[in-house]
């Protein structure tokens, strides 16, 4: 076990991370409150060029129920992209997730928009028409397709983006001519990409490694690195010794628990050196208390 070591300087990418999902959720709200401001000024200027007796409130129903039923929406889009990228090596089962994920976001989305507006109308003593169904379904589910598919280029980007500034990091493959370097089957060095420039982390100073949909992050010195591979995948590379699998989402550096802490029904709460809490099952608990034991002998 180790002490705390001091944690690199906070940057303004750290700050972003840690604050991304408010950060996100600000940012579609901005633009889908935008889009619903927006379309109910000039359908309601296009009414009152017509002289149709629709009120001001109709069509602020109608596009900001729209616009906020969608923004709801989007961490179930962004859920099924984390876990079904599109990627080269399984785009068919990618691609049919989505057409089948964007089906039901429009289905979901036309409900719960017609709901809402039903429940205007009432407070207006109106009564609300959607239509026939089907063809006005029909007619939400090309919108809603279309839409779908902006969210996921605009959350690819976005993903794209934080990697590139974050760090992805990579194992050294085996070179084309001659011996390796290094065993690539139990890596020494992993290899990260951050900002154009490439630089090695020793698989010694990674404290844990934490599942996240086709990514594993691996956090070294207060820094996240995702590492595309399964937890399960990364497990067979790293030292036994050192690394122990502690959660089915989670994997530790024995030089960096701190504390186990036991909890009722024969689970645990590991406290790292970092001051950062990790889950441990009661699947993996006894492995890791005889490596800890073992570990406090050698020394």
């Amino acid at each position: 076990m180790t002490s705390p070591s001091p944690a690199p300087p906070s940057t303004l990418l750290d700050q972003f991370l840690r604050y991304r999902s408010a950060t996100a959720a600000v940012f579609w709200f901005f633009i889908f409150a935008t889009n619903a401001w927006g379309n109910t000024v000039t359908t309601q200027l296009d009414i009152a060029r017509a002289h149709l007796p629709i009120a001001d409130w109709e069509v602020a129903s109608w596009e900001w129920s729209s616009s906020m039923v969608m923004f709801c929406l989007l961490p179930g889009v962004a859920w099924l992209d984390r876990h079904l990228p599109l990627a080269w090596g399984r785009l068919r089962w990618s691609i049919a997730a989505h057409v089948a994920g964007s089906v039901v976001f429009s289905l979901v989305h036309v409900v719960a928009m017609v709901a809402v507006r039903h429940a205007v109308y009432a407070l207006h003593g109106s009564q609300y028409d959607f239509g026939d169904p089907l063809s006005r379904f029909l007619y939400e589910l090309i919108k809603d397709a279309r839409s779908y598919l902006l969210i996921l280029v605009v959350v690819h980007m976005y993903h794209q983006l934080v990697l590139r500034a974050q760090g992805e990091a990579s194992l050294l493959d085996a070179p084309d001519e001659g011996p390796a370097l290094e065993p690539v089957d139990r890596p020494t060095r992993f290899l990260v990409r951050k900002l154009g420039k490439e630089f090695l982390v020793a698989a010694a100073d990674i404290e844990r490694a934490q599942a996240s949909g086709n990514y594993v992050n691996l956090r070294v010195r207060g820094r996240d690195y995702p590492l595309r591979s399964t937890i399960g995948g990364l497990e067979t590379r790293l030292d036994p010794s050192r690394f122990r699998r502690v959660h089915r989402s989670s994997i530790v550096n024995l030089d960096h628990v701190a504390e186990i802490e036991p909890l009722d029904g024969g689970e645990a709460r590991l406290r790292m050196s970092d001051g950062e809490r990790v889950a441990c099952s009661r699947r993996y608990l006894p492995a890791l208390r005889k490596s800890a034991v073992s570990e406090v002998i050698h020394i």
